[in-house]
């Protein structure tokens, strides 16, 4: 495969967030009239429609854990991880959520010090094939069609690599079709038009809540790969150590919450940002549809934090950024690697740091929920 570019603006991020396409919402929490002494601090997330599968960083603005650390903090939605790192290196934001994929490049092809503030999730694409299909095996994809977002998503190198593994040529034995997101993707597959569909989680979840009966394979290493990351440059992480704790404090804190009460969150965000309910069905429809999309961010944050020792919220480890990197050297997307200590926030026991909040009184207030 060729080299990585070099230009930023040409990365291919691997993450299932690279080229999302959704309704534009921008998300801001004005400074109140008397208030104007509370720091302004900007993140970028990787999306255009903020919706409620963002827990770590919408919890803490809904209930006011930063406004009362004297912050005043904005989630902005830019598009997708390459524009987030985009946002963070011009320094239009202090923090940005992005896939692991497109740090790593930062670093290895672009030379920006971008750094690990936690990890929120892992590599969590699946390949689902209707329920009832004669795919079993990823051998039975031979001669088969597969749908993905675009021929540039990063779940490909992913699946072509699981392939090759199990003694397959995936140039050979099968064809990639972009069928985007929302309704086609679906219809796709219940034309035969598509014999499977190789998605992100949270995506996977929008095809069952359409209706979709769907069994998921994916390749067994998958989940050891560490993905959703947020991140700040050393330049903020060496002159404000205090502030990337105060705001990683508030991510991990809401990660207790969340795991607490997810209704909770969904009352939370429903009711702080309304134009980001589902629409299209009953009330009680439209909730299992939101809690199943927040069902599978969540189920891969609590991979992430078994992958990372299953006692502190978004810890990161040098071993399993390692692990990424390796992968992304073998497939050709990077042409080096580097000490992968070279991404971590390296602020002495910054993830116990993180962790020192009341977890019992935290899960207290998910379970009397104050949007209730």
């Amino acid at each position: 495969m060729s080299r990585a570019p070099r230009n930023i603006a040409a990365l291919h991020p691997l993450g299932r967030r690279a080229a999302l396409a959704l309704p534009a919402l921008a998300l801001t929490a004005g400074i109140a009239r008397g208030q104007s002494a509370l720091r302004r601090v900007r993140i970028g997330v990787p999306t255009t429609n903020l919706n409620l599968a963002y827990p770590w960083l919408t919890i803490p603005i809904a209930l006011g854990w930063w406004r009362a650390e004297g912050l005043e903090v904005e989630a902005l939605p830019v598009g997708a991880s390459l524009q987030a790192l985009q946002q963070l290196a011009a320094g239009n934001v202090e923090f940005a959520q992005m896939n692991s994929s497109v740090l790593i490049q930062a670093n290895v092809v672009n030379d920006i010090p971008a750094r690990v503030l936690m990890n929120n999730g892992v590599i969590d694409w699946s390949l689902s094939v209707p329920e009832d299909s004669p795919v079993r095996s990823i051998q039975d994809l031979r001669g088969r069609t597969i749908g993905v977002f675009s021929l540039a998503t990063g779940g490909i190198a992913f699946l072509r690599a699981h392939m090759r593994a199990n003694g397959m040529n995936p140039e050979r034995d099968v064809q990639f079709v972009a069928v985007g997101l929302g309704a086609p993707p679906v219809e796709a597959l219940r034309s035969g038009r598509v014999q499977g569909l190789l998605y992100w989680s949270s995506a996977q979840a929008t095809f069952e809540n359409a209706g979709l009966r769907l069994r998921h394979l994916r390749g067994e290493d998958w989940s050891s790969y560490p993905d959703f990351t947020f991140a700040t440059l050393q330049r903020t992480v060496a002159a404000d150590p205090q502030l990337c704790e105060t705001i990683a404090r508030g991510c991990a804190r809401a990660s207790e919450f969340v795991m607490a009460s997810p209704d909770c969150q969904r009352r939370i965000h429903w009711a702080r940002w309304p134009t980001t309910r589902p629409t299209g069905a009953d009330e009680p429809t439209l909730i299992r549809w939101d809690l199943n999309n927040l069902e599978a961010q969540l189920n891969s944050m609590r991979s992430a934090h078994a992958m990372n020792g299953g006692r502190l919220w978004g810890r990161a480890t040098p071993e399993a950024y390692g692990r990424i990197q390796a992968f992304m050297h073998e497939a050709g997307l990077i042409p080096r690697t580097l000490d992968p200590a070279t991404f971590m926030v390296g602020i002495p026991d910054f993830f116990e740091r993180i962790n020192r909040f009341d977890a019992a009184a935290v899960r207290a207030q998910a379970a009397a929920c104050p949007a209730a």
